[in-house]
């Protein structure tokens, strides 16, 4: 799996996951999708992704996105 693929795994797993607490938990949870989505609109501007920076560090080789 490369960096990019890996990337979006992670930000799809992590909305699920958001809105699921938001269903169940707490509706505040919906502030973590906010974020969520912020960070992927300021990745998609900037080229700056904290998640890829972490699955750089753990072996994860490089796609074309995140390089």
């Amino acid at each position: 799996m490369t960096l990019d693929r890996a990337v979006m795994l992670f930000a799809g797993a992590m909305v699920l996951l958001s809105v699921a607490l938001t269903v169940w938990v707490s509706p505040y949870w919906v502030w973590f999708t906010v974020f969520i989505g912020v960070n992927l609109m300021q990745s998609a501007v900037t080229g700056f992704c904290p998640a890829a920076i972490v699955f750089r560090k753990l072996g994860v080789k490089a796609g074309h996105a995140f390089s």
